[in-house]
């Protein structure tokens, strides 16, 4: 993409790629490196909630990465010589305002690479092997000083820029931003890829007490095994293969289980920090370079992908002429839900030590579907009703038949970088077709929805004439009912560029 760079994305990982492919269906000049050669290997983060699934959805990737999933199986606990069957993660069946029901099984590094075929099927491209040395920032822009892989130095400057580079974020020292938790570096496991013989795929193999040990293989969808070992305190952390076969064998006290190969390992330690901020200045930070999760509920990387979600389209707003305060949003809306999401996956944990099978147990919070920004500092509400969706909530989806006589659903509305204005009942409509809606930064879509509606009407909690302002990222922004005076307030919102008229 030509031009000045406006934003630089450091890091791509699942969260940088899902703020390029963003940034990119935007028209916004950026540019995104990666200090690595390559994509990560490993398939460490492995669940994708259904509110992720919705993010790749809009942003063109699920079909990509559902055909490298699968649903979760039944876990499998051996307790000496019995196996018995208990199920973990509850499958769903899809719902008019739920469609992607549920969890998927996919290995980190097949969602990094439909996010990265995506992006690149959109037209971007990623800088492996260029990493940030230095960053020095001042009222109009960033500078970062990077080098690649061959050792040329390049000074980039750019009016943003966004750290997606992990736990030890350059980005996030580089501004003396506090990453506040603590690790347990006496608490290890070992978390690798293994292709494993005599084992069968049909379950999640656990065993929860082993002294002192907890053990699970996890079969993945392409074929390989991950090994979660739970270290005690005088266990070497070896990762060839035949120390792990020995491994395996000595816990598990089996010669049934053939470890033939290691194809990626690490060992983890509970790391769990949320940043102080998630801005300075002119520099944010998303994903693991903002909050670092333990393994249990699947949220870290979910919990990444919709920080980036939530920064691009506010990113892409200010670029084009909307107020900066847009901006500080971005840490009023996602810091709250990366402390409760922490100490979710962090109480799960905890009870892997006394309470291993408790520790398996999910519910609905884990999905996602129910976080939501309502009290925030970008909601805007007249009456806000008792039951049903409200300024800051997860705009659900729906069937609905438009004004027009035209049917489809509310996601297939949505899919896009642009605003959406739902608006059902003849006041509502006429209302929103007298506003001269913003013609900067992100489009206006006016939907304009036939009076019966009943499923819409459920799902929404609407039982009158309404206008609903949905943001780019899915969550309502504003919910106005009769009379339809209030509509026009909504250009005055820190949503939209300063140069649209009311």
């Amino acid at each position: 993409m030509g031009g000045k760079t406006e934003v630089l994305v450091v890091g791509a990982g699942a969260s940088g790629l899902t703020l390029a492919c963003d940034l990119q269906r935007r028209g916004v000049n950026y540019r995104i490196v990666e200090a690595a050669a390559r994509g990560f290997e490993g398939s460490r983060a492995k669940g994708v909630q259904p509110r992720s699934l919705e993010v790749f959805d809009d942003l063109g990737a699920l079909p990509r990465l559902e055909s490298r999933a699968m649903l979760y199986p039944p876990l499998g606990v051996h307790l000496g010589p019995l196996s018995i069957r208990r199920t973990m993660i509850k499958r769903h069946e899809p719902t008019p305002d739920v469609p992607h029901a549920n969890t998927l099984l996919i290995p980190q590094y097949a969602t990094d690479a439909s996010l990265r075929e995506r992006l690149e099927e959109l037209g971007g491209r990623i800088e492996y092997g260029t990493r940030l040395v230095s960053l020095v920032q001042d009222d109009a822009g960033v500078t970062a000083n990077v080098v690649n892989g061959d050792g040329a130095e390049e000074e980039i400057r750019a009016r943003y820029l966004v750290g997606a580079d992990g736990g030890g974020s350059t980005v996030r020292r580089g501004v003396g931003i506090r990453f506040e938790g603590a690790t347990d570096e006496s608490d290890r496991m070992i978390v690798a890829d293994l292709e494993v013989r005599g084992l069968s795929r049909d379950r999640w193999h656990i065993w929860p007490r082993l002294k002192g040990r907890f053990v699970a293989l996890c079969p993945l969808p392409d074929g390989p095994f991950q090994l979660m070992l739970k270290l005690r305190a005088g266990d070497a952390a070896e990762f060839d293969t035949a120390a792990v076969h020995e491994l395996a064998k000595t816990v598990l006290r089996s010669t049934r289980v053939q470890v033939d190969r290691v194809l990626w390992s690490s060992v983890w330690r509970p790391n769990t920090r949320l940043a102080e901020h998630y801005q300075a200045g002119r520099v944010f930070l998303v994903g693991d370079a903002a909050h670092v999760h333990p393994p249990t509920g699947a949220q870290g990387l979910n919990t990444g992908v919709q920080d980036a979600y939530n920064l691009g389209w506010k990113l892409g707003q200010v670029l084009a002429g909307a107020p900066n305060t847009l901006l500080d949003s971005y840490e009023a809306e996602r810091q709250p839900v990366a402390a409760r999401v922490l100490g979710l996956a962090t109480g799960l944990y905890a009870q892997m030590g006394d309470r291993p099978l408790a520790a398996t147990k999910r519910g609905d919070e884990e999905r996602q579907l129910l976080l939501s920004y309502r009290g925030g500092p970008l909601g805007s509400e007249q009456g806000e009703p008792p039951a049903g969706v409200g300024a800051g909530d997860r705009a659900p989806d729906s069937p609905y038949l438009d004004a027009t006589g035209e049917r489809s659903t509310l996601f297939d509305a949505f899919r896009g970088p642009h605003f959406t204005v739902i608006v059902i009942g003849g006041r509502a409509i006429e209302a929103a077709t007298r506003i001269q809606w913003p013609t900067a930064g992100a489009e206006v879509k006016v939907l304009a929805l036939d009076g019966d509606n009943a499923t819409w009407r459920q799902v929404y909690g609407v039982d009158s004439d309404a206008a609903v302002l949905v943001r780019p990222d899915g969550y309502v922004a504003a919910v106005i009912r009769p009379p339809f005076d209030a509509l026009p307030s909504l250009l005055n919102l820190p949503l939209f560029p300063r140069t649209a008229a009311a």
